[in-house]
C-alpha cells in the first residue's frame, strides 16, 4: 500500500508542476505578445517606425499561444464538445461515447502531430527564416509537439473510460 500511495504521490506532484509550467509559459507569452503588439501600435503611431521582426513574431506567439491554449483545454477535457446524441443515451453508452470520441480525438491528433513532424523536418531542411535569425522550423514546433501532448491526454482519456465502463460492467 504505502509503494502505492508513493507513486501516486509522486504522479499528482507531477501533474502539479506540469499544470504550473504550461500555465506559466502561456501566461509568459501572453504577456510578451500583448507587449510586442502595443509596442508595434505605439512605435508606428508615436514614431512612425517599428520593429522588422515584431509582427512576424506576434503571429508566432498567436500560433504557441492558441496551442498551448488547446494543451490547457485538453488538459481539462474542455475542448468544444457535441453532445447531442449523448444528451439522451443512458449512463453506460454515454460513457462508452464519450471514451470513442476520445478516441478518435486522440487518432486525429496524432495523425495531425504525425505530419507536423513532417512539415517541420521539410522546413529544417529548406533552412527558410521565419524573422531575424530564426528558423521557420522552430516557431513550428509548437504544433507536433501541442498535438502529440493533446493526443496522448485524450488516449490516456479513452483508456481510463474504457477501464471504467470494464469496471461499471463487473459491478
Amino acid at each position: 500500500m504505502t509503494g502505492t500511495h508513493t507513486s501516486s504521490g509522486w504522479l499528482q506532484r507531477g501533474k502539479k508542476i506540469i499544470t504550473r509550467i504550461e500555465d506559466g509559459v502561456l501566461a509568459g507569452l501572453l504577456v510578451v505578445m500583448i507587449v510586442m503588439a502595443t509596442a508595434q501600435i505605439v512605435l508606428r503611431n508615436v514614431w512612425d517606425s517599428g520593429l522588422v521582426w515584431g509582427d512576424p513574431l506576434t503571429k508566432v506567439l498567436v500560433l504557441w499561444i492558441g496551442l498551448l491554449g488547446a494543451m490547457v483545454a485538453s488538459r481539462q477535457n474542455n475542448h468544444i464538445h457535441i453532445d447531442v446524441l449523448s444528451r439522451f443515451l443512458p449512463a453506460r453508452a454515454k460513457a462508452a461515447s464519450e471514451a470513442l470520441n476520445s478516441l478518435f480525438a486522440a487518432a486525429v491528433c496524432g495523425v495531425v502531430a504525425y505530419h507536423a513532424v513532417r512539415l517541420v523536418l521539410l522546413d529544417k531542411d529548406a533552412a527558410t527564416v521565419a524573422f531575424g535569425a530564426v528558423p521557420t522550423w522552430v516557431c513550428e514546433l509548437i504544433i507536433p509537439f501541442g498535438f502529440g501532448v493533446i493526443g496522448l491526454r485524450y488516449a490516456l482519456l479513452a483508456l481510463s473510460d474504457a477501464i471504467s465502463l470494464m469496471g461499471a460492467k463487473k459491478s
